[in-house]
């Protein structure tokens, strides 16, 4: 009977990623699978992981045929994209437009528009600008800062989601809020420490401690920073939060990478 019930949990453990995976991002999943959407808010630090390994995987390949490096980065900042179906993306360009209003209680419903304004385009060509040049600026280790921008933005969502209110009543955002967990975020946590751990073996000590650090103050900061401005979250500042972390993250880790120690 043991065996039965650790077998029944690890087939809902396997449904749930698959959920993850389908939400996070465009990877198809056949019609019939059965795929588990509650609670899967907690796999996106990992999904993170994934796809900034699939990000680095890309790059290398461009590298190998010999494609220059701003124009391999914008390749793959257009496949950062494409590979989430701009789902975070739009979230920040809806956050930005909202924002833009003075009036607080106006800001979520300029927010649900589904037009975009001036301050919504402004933010995508920041992100955009940011990444890229980033990007660009690296000459080594670029596999790792697409992982641990892509991990440690994911878990600033997270955090985001099980430590401030949710502003809505409905909405892709409430399903997290309403099953997220207390140890969510410690599961998300540790397992970017255990990925960090790893890295320790091929990457310079001082970039790997300092993305640690760095990378969970800014996802934190960027949850709390938008929390302080709306009085809490909802699925686009949830986008926000990720594609704002992620773009200082790669910042910061061509900042680190420079350091001469």
């Amino acid at each position: 009977m043991k065996d039965w019930q650790l077998w029944k949990q690890a087939q809902w453990l396997m449904r749930q990623f698959g959920g993850a995976i389908a939400f996070y991002t465009v990877v198809p999943f056949p019609a019939n699978w059965a795929l588990e959407l509650t609670g899967i808010a907690r796999w996106a630090p990992l999904i993170g992981l994934l796809i900034g390994g699939c990000l680095g995987l890309g790059d290398e390949l461009l590298r190998v045929a010999g494609v220059p490096a701003l124009t391999r980065s914008t390749l793959i900042v257009v496949l950062w994209i494409a590979l989430t179906g701009g789902l975070h993306l739009d979230g920040a360009m809806d956050t930005a437009d909202g924002l833009a209003v003075p009036d607080r209680e106006r800001r979520l419903l300029v927010m649900v528009d589904s037009h975009t304004g001036a301050f919504g385009v402004i933010s995508a060509i920041a992100l955009f600008s940011l990444k890229i040049t980033a990007l660009s600026d690296l000459v080594a280790y670029r596999w790792l800062a697409l992982m641990a921008a892509a991990g440690w933005g994911r878990w600033g969502q997270l955090l985001a989601i099980s430590r401030y209110p949710y502003l809505k009543p409905a909405g892709k955002g409430a399903m997290h809020k309403a099953t997220i967990q207390p140890g969510d975020l410690l599961l998300g946590l540790g397992v970017l420490l255990g990925f960090s751990s790893l890295t320790l073996l091929w990457s310079p000590w001082i970039q790997v401690l300092g993305i640690i650090a760095g990378g969970s103050a800014i996802s934190w900061s960027t949850a709390a920073w938008l929390n302080h401005r709306l009085g809490g979250h909802t699925g686009d500042t949830y986008g926000a939060v990720v594609e704002w972390s992620e773009a200082l993250i790669l910042c910061l880790f061509t900042a680190l990478l420079n350091l001469k120690v």
